[in-house]
């Protein structure tokens, strides 16, 4: 099993689009999935088909371990994938772990137990490094990077690589950024196109290969409650996805 947080400390990048897009990716080509949503707004949970205002048990619960991962998950029978939703029980969450012992690794805890039961794991974090998204940072192999060709996503890009070697010498070793994922990317904008090469050229094999386009189905899929590569298939944005998926599983065979 491979836990993978998507993580960008600039909101708006499509961390949730990429998490859930990517979830439904490898469940379609065959891979057992769970996705974690770590944000209180529920946005990865709502956009899997799960009404969050009905879940009984939520990543919450086994943040606070009053459940397992086993019982608060429930099946996306749309999507094809497992979710560990959230809701705004979550914000307080960030309360009540800080009074606890070992309050960053409750997550990794968690998902020790259900081990054998996935091929991947995919964590949604909030924009914010937050006890939240330091339990995420804390159970994954690796960080996949959503970002858009812009000059402030580079600055932001800066902060986050800091956050993630300051986790990997204190608190996981195992940490790395898998990969740099290129989205809402239009290569008609010069900008774009010349932050897309500085990219390639600083990161060089850690930029993924796929590229997501700037795809109006894409956007709209939400609206619908579902990820765009269940929402409309055929669409240049999920076809995307799917080959992202691929180059997930690729990349994992070559990892150690």
């Amino acid at each position: 099993m491979k836990i993978f947080c998507v993580a960008n400390q600039k909101g708006g990048v499509g961390k949730t689009t990429t998490t859930v897009n990517l979830a439904a990716g490898l469940a379609k080509i065959g891979q057992r999935v769970l996705m974690v949503d770590l944000d209180p707004q529920g946005n990865a949970t709502m956009g899997s088909a799960v009404d969050k205002r009905k879940l009984e048990l939520s990543v919450y619960d086994v943040l606070l371990e009053s459940a397992s991962i086993a019982e608060a998950r429930v099946v996306s029978d749309k999507c094809g994938y497992h979710v560990l939703g959230a809701n705004r029980d979550l914000a307080g969450a960030e309360v009540e772990l800080v009074q606890l012992e070992q309050r960053d690794q409750r997550l990794k805890n968690a998902l020790a137990q259900v081990k054998t039961e996935y091929d991947f794991v995919l964590i949604d974090c909030p924009p914010s490094l937050s006890m939240l998204t330091l339990n995420g940072l804390c159970s994954a192999h690796g960080v996949i990077v959503p970002m858009q060709c812009e000059y402030f996503a580079l600055e932001g890009l800066t902060d986050l690589v800091n956050t993630i070697k300051q986790v990997h010498a204190n608190l996981n070793p195992d940490l790395q950024i898998i990969g740099l994922l290129r989205v809402m990317f239009d290569p008609r904008i010069t900008l774009q196109q010349q932050v897309s090469d500085q990219l390639k050229a600083h990161f060089g094999d850690k930029v993924f290969n796929t590229v997501i386009p700037r795809n109006v189905r894409l956007a709209e899929a939400p609206s619908y409650g579902l990820p765009g590569v269940v929402f409309d298939a055929s669409a240049k944005g999920s076809a995307a996805y799917v080959d992202f998926a691929n180059e997930m599983v690729e990349r994992i065979q070559r990892m150690p």
